[in-house]
């Protein structure tokens, strides 16, 4: 049984990280408070998958410790990943809105907690809060824009260019997963971050290093030269 202050921390823990979240910035403590009596707490291991594409939407998921990526599967078996998403993130909240089921996979790629809203309470809150709802309005959007690059890149850049461009966002935090704690990327999961095969990006990888733009360490990258890398875009 856990202690009573480590309990209490806890349960207080869920209105502070939402006052963390661009999504609910901005809300009082009493607010915040309020919301944070809706959210149920879960735990999911490395490998676990949240929900699939085709199940119903019926919660929205908030992320407060640990690393999920959101993916799609192509028609011949390759996974496709849409975005990597640490703490602070929400997801799901597409379903949540439009009451269709879920457009795409939710795997839990470092063992990690969520906070789960459901979605008639989440919809009664944003009726008494509109600023919340325009916030999840912009964030909708960045999430279509940044869909919208993954598609023009992969029909207007190499795998060359497309794969440089995300390992500097990655590092840059542009664009990228810039709020992830380590995490390691196999080259199948860099590989599926830009829509390519493990094989393409296996050998781009050795091109890079004998480049000099990048060096590989017992299985981590790091960037040695960045203006060789954006010349490759």
């Amino acid at each position: 049984m856990p202690k009573p202050a480590a309990a209490e921390a806890k349960r207080k823990r869920g209105p502070d990280l939402l006052r963390q979240i661009p999504l609910f910035a901005g809300l009082t403590e009493a607010e915040s408070t309020m919301l944070g009596q809706l959210l149920r707490r879960r735990d999911f291991g490395r490998g676990d998958t949240i929900f699939r594409q085709g199940d119903p939407g019926t919660c929205l998921y908030l992320i407060s410790s640990g690393v999920v990526k959101i993916t799609r599967q192509h028609i011949d078996g390759r996974e496709i990943i849409l975005a990597l998403l640490g703490v602070g993130d929400v997801f799901g909240e597409l379903a949540l809105l439009d009451g269709e089921t879920r457009s795409a996979d939710a795997v839990v790629q470092a063992a990690s907690e969520v906070l789960v809203l459901d979605r008639d309470p989440f919809i009664g809150f944003l009726d008494k809060h509109p600023k919340v709802a325009a916030r999840l309005l912009a964030t909708l959007s960045r999430r279509l824009r940044h869909t919208d690059d993954l598609v023009q890149d992969a029909a207007f850049l190499e795998v060359r260019a497309r794969l440089a461009r995300l390992i500097l966002s990655i590092s840059e935090g542009k664009g990228g997963p810039d709020r992830l704690p380590p995490v390691r990327l196999t080259q199948a999961d860099l590989a599926a971050l830009i829509g390519a095969s493990r094989e393409s990006v296996n050998r781009w990888l050795k091109v890079f290093v004998q480049k000099g733009a990048i060096r590989i360490e017992k299985g981590v990258l790091h960037i040695v030269d960045r203006e060789a890398l954006r010349a490759e875009l």
